[in-house]
């Protein structure tokens, strides 16, 4: 596999072009193109001759849509080809304030989640920082008629979750080279409020996250009130406990000012009963988060099964009640295998 130019910045574009002993602004037709969701031989400001050079190091096109689904709720979910031949999966939500889009970190994951088809597979390798960049230039030029503006920073995706295939901060270095490139003011210009990235509870780089002065939207999935329960669906529990998860997410409200987000998903038979919800008050009262709960998507290889809507809303109204922060999140996409790792897997 060739190297990727999604993953440079554009001083470090220019510098390549100016190696190749080319005008500055040739650096600035490049990048441009890049960001508008153009293959090389598609950028038609470059002469053949430099496209062929530059091709000799870079790929054309490090990653294709090899499928769109199309859901009933105007969601729309994708799977990606990358050059080497691996498929991931993204999604595109559709909300009045703006497109919603989430992507992949890594190919497949290795945190073994129980709830989660990403990790069926196991890992099989990390996405770059430009593989990550390059699923958002490619739907945001999807729909690029969609959108208000003109030029390389016209955006209909208007937020980014890392919440697809793979453990962010198990990908930490590309994951934030990726984060400083989507932000960079010469580069997609998206603002890091608008960015969040879920992780499984990585304490050490929820630590280094905090540091990098990103100040993204931290969410963790907790899905259990107590260690024990954690670790029946999350083997990460057994290395990192609910206290030092918790003392992390301090820690990152106190460098960056954001409250943090917790994911819940309601599990049957497992972690939404009364008891459930009280323990979960008494657990972040008073705590400057937010409660996302999710109702699961069942995933045919696993035998934990969904909540039913009347119980969800129970669950909730008893946290709002307890004095939490906390919203039930709308099912969409669910006609497409909207969850995470569901259509990748299915296709494999």
């Amino acid at each position: 596999m060739k190297k990727i130019l999604q993953d440079l910045t554009f001083t470090e574009t220019e510098e390549y072009i100016l190696s190749l002993g080319e005008k500055k602004f040739r650096a600035k037709q490049l990048y441009e193109g890049l960001l508008q969701g153009k293959s090389v031989t598609a950028i038609s400001s470059l002469s053949h001759a430099l496209k062929e050079r530059i091709l000799e190091e870079y790929e054309n096109e490090p990653i294709k849509i090899k499928h769109t689904f199309y859901s009933s709720d105007g969601t729309e979910k994708y799977l990606f080809e990358l050059a080497d031949g691996n498929i991931i999966e993204g999604v595109l939500m559709k909300y009045k304030y703006g497109y919603t889009q989430c992507v992949s970190t890594q190919v497949g994951c290795r945190m073994g989640c129980k709830f989660c088809a990403s990790t069926l597979n196991g890992l099989v390798r990390n996405l770059t920082a430009g593989e990550i960049l390059s699923q958002i230039l490619l739907v945001n030029a999807l729909h690029k008629d969609e959108v208000q503006g003109k030029g390389a920073q016209a955006r209909a995706v208007t937020n980014v979750v890392l919440m697809g295939s793979g453990e962010p901060l198990d990908n930490y270095e590309n994951v934030v080279r990726f984060l400083r490139n989507i932000c960079s003011e010469n580069g997609f210009g998206m603002s890091a409020r608008n960015i969040s990235l879920s992780t499984c509870g990585l304490v050490p780089k929820m630590y280094q996250l905090a540091e990098e002065n990103i100040p993204l939207n931290l969410t963790v999935s907790l899905h259990a009130t107590d260690d024990i329960s954690r670790a029946r669906t999350m083997p990460v529990a057994k290395a990192y406990k609910i206290a030092d998860i918790l003392k992390a997410c301090e820690y990152y409200f106190e460098k960056t000012g954001r409250r943090y987000y917790f994911e819940y998903t309601l599990i049957a038979d497992e972690n939404c009963d009364e008891a459930h919800a009280d323990a979960l008050i008494k657990l972040l009262k008073g705590k400057p988060c937010h409660i996302n709960l999710i109702r699961l998507n069942e995933v045919k290889e696993r035998d934990l099964k969904a909540l039913g809507d009347k119980d969800a809303y129970r669950f909730l109204g008893r946290l709002e009640k307890g004095g939490l922060s906390a919203t039930l999140r709308r099912q969409i996409g669910v006609d497409i295998g909207g969850a995470c790792g569901q259509l990748r897997n299915s296709y494999l």
